[in-house]
């Protein structure tokens, strides 16, 4: 399995309600969040471990150097983006075929739930992407996803049209997915959400997978709620 992380954004909310670190080095246990997710990404039959950094941060990129430094597996890419489609369309382009698991470094989740997600994908074979979804809506703009009764997705809407599940930002993608990313953003498009619709729009098979909550770490606010929800003690 090949895993790969957006870590691209400024972080820009967090800074301007006075948390004094990058993102994706704000600690919810004893290491940057950055790393929690590489440590889960690697004890599942990891391959390889794509990172898009911000060159603006010159502070996650020094930590993800000195970390590729240990860790044979890990690749790093630097790169400002003008969107999170933008950085998946930069962090896979080099991987391997195969299928690989993208999510941003902000998305939080308890790892037993991650590993019966990539299980279930490891083991699917009639699905070109397999998305991590949640019915905790706790989010400024969720992006909701309707499903049919073998939760294969058939739209992402904007508005809570009496949708189940909401998007939880981890993305399963087969090579047939990740294709479709360049053709994408030629033609204009931008934003996750609109690659999203458009691997329903092309015909793709996109499945859903439950997880029981997922927490995105927008605000500042966001990280004691992350570290409950994990059940850590700062």
């Amino acid at each position: 399995m090949h895993y790969a992380i957006i870590a691209a954004g400024e972080g820009s909310r967090l800074a301007q309600e006075g948390v004094p670190v990058p993102k994706p080095m704000v600690r919810l246990d004893d290491r940057p969040m950055l790393k929690r997710l590489i440590d889960i990404f690697a004890a599942y039959k990891a391959e390889s471990i794509s990172v898009i950094a911000n060159a603006k941060m010159p502070e996650v990129c020094e930590y993800l150097e000195a970390l590729a430094q240990e860790m044979p597996i890990l690749r790093v890419v630097v790169a400002s983006t003008p969107s999170s489609m933008h950085s998946l369309r930069e962090v896979t382009r080099d991987i391997p075929s195969g299928k690989v698991i993208a999510t941003t470094v902000d998305t939080i989740f308890h790892p037993e739930d991650f590993y019966r997600y990539a299980e279930a994908f490891d083991a699917v074979t009639d699905a070109d992407a397999f998305m991590g979804v949640t019915d905790y809506i706790d989010d400024e703009k969720p992006l909701y996803v309707r499903t049919d009764d073998k939760l294969g997705i058939t739209g992402f809407f904007d508005t809570d049209q009496g949708d189940r599940y909401i998007s939880g930002g981890i993305y399963g993608l087969t090579k047939k997915a990740v294709d479709l990313l360049a053709p994408c953003i030629e033609s204009g498009m931008s934003r996750m959400r609109n690659y999203q619709r458009a691997l329903v729009d092309n015909g793709l098979s996109v499945q859903a997978f439950p997880f029981g909550k997922i927490i995105d770490v927008d605000h500042a606010s966001d990280i004691e709620k992350a570290r409950k929800f994990l059940n850590i003690s700062q």
